[in-house]
This record gives C-alpha cells, structure tokens and sequence, in this order.
C-alpha cells in the first residue's frame, strides 16, 4: 500500500500486552483510538509483565488476556486461527540493557527465536500484516553531532541491542522472502506511567521520594532522546493504519538530554509536588562505575513520519516528565506490589501459564 491509503485491522494479536509498552498501546486501542475490533494479549508475565496496567480493561469484551510465551509456535498458531487475527503488533521483548550484559542468553531466545515463531504464524496467513516494535540502540552510538535515520547502518552494541537487530533482520527477511505484510518502528527512550522501576526514570523518581541515593553511570552525559509513551502508542497505531509496506519509521520525542539533566529536572518535579527541598535532593545524585559498552549518544530523526503520515509528539519532555512524576506519586498501591512481589504471588495463584 502507499502512504494515505488505510488499513482497517479487526482482530489483533498484542505480543507482550502487559508490559509497559505494550499495554499502554491496549489502553489507547480501546480508549482515546475507540478501536471496534478484537484485542488478544499474549504475555507470559515475566518480572515487567503486569495485568494491574490493564485492569480497567478487565471486562471489556473487546478485550482478552491469554498467558502464554511467543516462542510456542503451536500456541501462537492456534491464537492465529482461533481468533481469526488479522494483525500482529510485536511488544515482546527482554529489553533491559543491564540485565543483557549479566545474562544474555533470555535475550537471544525470546528477542530471535520468539521474533521467529511469530514469522512462521504469520507466513501461514497471507492477509495478515506484522508490525515489528524495534529500538533505536540497534543503530549503536552517535558522535556530538547528527541523528539516526531509517537507513542509518546498524551498529549494535550490547547483547541486548544485538538481539533486536537480528529480529528487525528476521522481520525484512520474511517479507522479501515470503511475502509477508511487514511495517517496522524503531523508537527512542520511552518513560511515562505504569513503567517498571528498574529503569532510570522510574528508579530515579522513586529514589528521590524515599532519599535514596541517585546513581549515575560515568560522567553523566550519555545522551537520550525521550518519547513520552502515549505518543509512542499513537505513532504505532499511524503506521500500522497508514504506513507504506516493507517500510521502517523512526519514532523520536524531540526531548535530547544527557542523564543528568533528565535527573535535575526529576529533582525539581519531585521537589516541586512533595515540598522537599531540591537542593537537598540533589545531594543524592551519586556517580557510579560506567557499565560496560555504554552507548554515548543516541537521536532520533522522525522526519520520515512527520512529512509521510503527519505525526508529530504531543508532550515536550517537561510536561511529560511531570505528568510522570504525579502519576508515580499518587501510585502507591502499584509500586508495592510490583515491588514487594505481592503481585507475583496473586498472579501465580491466579493465572497458571496456558
């Protein structure tokens, strides 16, 4: 299809739907998009997987939750047929940089092998369209200067980012290969509500309520451009409408900052909406040994989607820092659970993998 025309999904299969990614594109297919169709979650809840994100969706009958991992084909195959799914979004994915570098091995199975048996499904159904959720870190680290485009040279720097690589690899492959319907993004930096806490934003907002010590990789000044994920969700669902086939978009919040001035404007925030004083949290920030490979500089150039599909991000990094921040504040009972594992212990006894 070319760029204007319409996709028109009716049933669609989420991959990881209970992350926070994933799960805030459900809350917007069902909400602000008033999306008609059916929505199937695929998540098999790992540590970052959490149905409390999607609890007002509960019993929606647009709306089911199917525990489950990608890398069963039989599974993914019968959610196919059974649901008569016309469009995959692929959420799933081990995503944390730290955890790759301690262990790989998660990454290489689910990212590869999981990005596969979703493949071989989708091959089987003609008509259906995949739409493949990818990172900016496959294209490695930018010098001072410039911004990652669709067609800059991939450059993956941690077993993490590698494993991402080889999937968006997989995905071109199948479509020049077999034919298949494949749209791709690759976002930058995402933060908002509902995102586990052992990422900075979270970690740092938290940290900084209960004076914990802010710790900083290195100098500092590794550079992230930040895409608040509501927008994030919204540009997906533009390109899975609207975007031309076989084609890659870069998705980027126009919000360039090194880590520490993401964490002064934290501190303000916090300080701001607790009364604690901002110099005193300040204090806290703590620089620690740099981890290994540590990308220096990434930037998103989106200009691809704004001038193809008109997108364009809805929050500058202030206001979406601070519309975080109040979420985080006046979510107590979330952060326990996900926390204290209170959530685990319900899951388990609730939903046994099927």
């Amino acid at each position: 299809m070319s760029a204007g025309d319409a996709r028109s999904p009716r049933s669609l299969l989420v991959t990881g739907g209970a992350g926070f990614i994933g799960s805030a594109f459900i809350r917007y297919l069902l909400g602000p998009a008033a999306f008609a169709g059916r929505v199937t979650n695929l998540d098999l809840l790992t540590y970052a997987g959490n149905l409390e994100n999607l609890a007002a969706l509960a019993a929606d009958a647009r709306y089911r939750f199917v525990r489950g991992d990608i890398r069963d084909g039989e599974l993914v195959g019968r959610l196919v047929e059974e649901r008569e799914v016309d469009t995959i979004v692929h959420f799933a994915a081990e995503s944390h940089v730290d955890r790759s570098i301690v262990a790989p091995g998660a990454f290489i199975d689910t990212n590869i092998v999981g990005t596969f048996q979703l493949l071989e499904a989708a091959r089987r159904v003609p008509a259906l369209h995949f739409h493949h959720v990818s990172t900016d870190e496959v294209f490695g680290s930018l010098g001072p200067t410039g911004a990652f485009r669709e067609d800059t040279p991939y450059s993956p720097n941690s077993p993490y980012s590698a494993s991402k690589a080889a999937s968006d690899h997989l995905v071109r492959a199948y479509a020049h290969t077999y034919g298949i319907n494949v749209t791709l993004s690759n976002c930058s930096n995402n933060y908002g509500p509902y995102q586990f806490p052992e990422k900075l934003i979270p970690l740092m907002i938290m940290n900084l309520c209960e004076g914990k010590p802010l710790p900083v990789y290195g100098d500092g000044l590794n550079v992230r451009d930040w895409l608040y994920v509501d927008d994030h969700v919204e540009a997906i669902w533009t390109i899975l409408r609207r975007g031309r086939a076989g084609e890659t978009y870069n998705i980027g919040g126009e919000g360039e900052r090194t880590n520490l001035e993401v964490i002064r404007l934290l501190v303000a925030n916090v300080a701001r909406e607790t009364g604690k004083p901002a110099a005193e949290l300040e204090r806290l920030v703590t620089f620690v040994k740099d981890r290994p490979g540590h990308d220096r500089r990434y930037a998103i150039d989106f200009s691809k989607l704004k001038s193809e599909l008109g997108w364009l991000p809805r929050h500058d990094l202030e206001r979406g820092l601070a519309d975080t921040v109040r979420w985080y504040l006046s979510s107590p009972e979330w952060i326990e659970h996900v926390r204290t594992g209170a959530y685990r212990a319900w899951l388990e006894t609730n939903y046994a993998a099927r």
